[in-house]
């Protein structure tokens, strides 16, 4: 997908989902634009329906299809914050649908998708393979397969953060995001750029799980191992030919890959600053840009926190 196709995806899906999602706040941070000597805002997506901006992509993918297509019975993939937001669309569609999850998927958010009477398989390996395998599987039974990044409907619903940055900033020098499949940057990155070019994308990865930003290096998606990391969200493979790469190819100005200890030290400042909670993958901006601070010196900053549902073991550990 180029920019301007995302950009074309975005406003149909703002059309398609305004009054089922949450407009979410853009909040300033006076303590991050001391640190900075900048101006920086988050923009909190943990105050989504569903606690994660999942719930963008997936209300527009299953508005979007037809009788026929919902009919046959709907089947995705997810490491939880997806699987979450499909549950709560596949309620207000009145469909019935299945999450394939990989076995290592975080236990807090499995409970979670079982409290709301999800339909669960269990996949060995990553969430990649759990991809592979519901993919298949759909099409040997005829199912429709919702993609948790890797669909222009899916992007598109992610776009419209960018919709609401356009309405809620009066300008913006750069914006942090959580990358994991590339969706989200996708579509916040697509539909920025191609309005104003000069806004500086720049993905967030956790170090021991940089699997886009080692794909857009090689220039396809690669096969590598990804350690354990509190940004579990974010965590595990790419699906092989995901349309994601491109856009992170061409829209992702620059990279940062922040280590376990600087993502855990961005949950606590978020909790203890500003009293919000967020998971691993939500803080991986912030740590993203305490690292890096001094790059933003003067400009105005947007900071993506992508969600709030961490386990309380793991924010035991980043508290501790």
């Amino acid at each position: 997908m180029t920019a301007d196709e995302v950009r074309a995806e975005a406003l149909e899906a703002e059309q398609r989902i305004r009054e089922h999602i949450r407009e979410t706040p853009l909040e300033p941070s006076i303590p991050l634009s001391e640190a900075g000597a900048c101006e920086v805002s988050l923009k909190l997506e943990n105050l989504q329906i569903s606690s994660s901006f999942k719930f963008r992509g997936a209300i527009n993918s299953l508005l979007a299809l037809d009788a026929e297509e919902r009919a046959r019975g709907l089947v995705t993939a997810s490491s939880g914050n997806h699987g979450m937001a499909f549950t709560h669309a596949l309620k207000f569609v009145g469909c019935e649908g299945t999450i394939y999850l990989p076995e290592t998927a975080a236990a807090a958010k499995v409970r979670d998708l079982q409290s709301h009477g999800a339909n669960l398989r269990f996949i060995g390996g990553d969430c990649v393979l759990a991809e592979i395998q519901a993919r298949k599987d759909a099409g040997e039974k005829g199912q429709t397969f919702i993609s948790p990044y890797s669909h222009p409907k899916v992007i598109g619903g992610q776009g419209t953060i960018g919709i609401e940055l356009e309405r809620q900033a009066d300008a913006i020098d750069a914006v942090l995001v959580p990358v994991g499949g590339g969706g989200l940057i996708g579509g916040i990155a697509g539909y920025l750029k191609s309005i104003h070019p000069e806004v500086e994308i720049i993905g967030c990865q956790p170090a021991n799980s940089a699997v886009m930003k080692e794909s857009v290096i090689a220039g396809h998606i690669v096969e590598m191992e990804s350690l354990p990391t509190i940004s579990d969200g974010s965590a595990g493979g790419v699906e092989p030919g995901s349309i994601t790469l491109d856009i992170c190819r061409d829209c992702v100005d620059d990279w940062v890959l922040v280590s376990e200890a600087e993502i855990a030290a961005a949950i606590r400042m978020i909790l203890e600053d500003h009293h919000l909670l967020v998971e691993g993958a939500g803080a991986l901006s912030v740590a993203s840009f305490l690292k890096t601070k001094e790059r933003f010196a003067g400009k105005k900053v947007v900071l993506v926190l992508s969600g709030a549902r961490i386990s309380l073991e793991t924010l035991e550990k980043a508290l501790g």
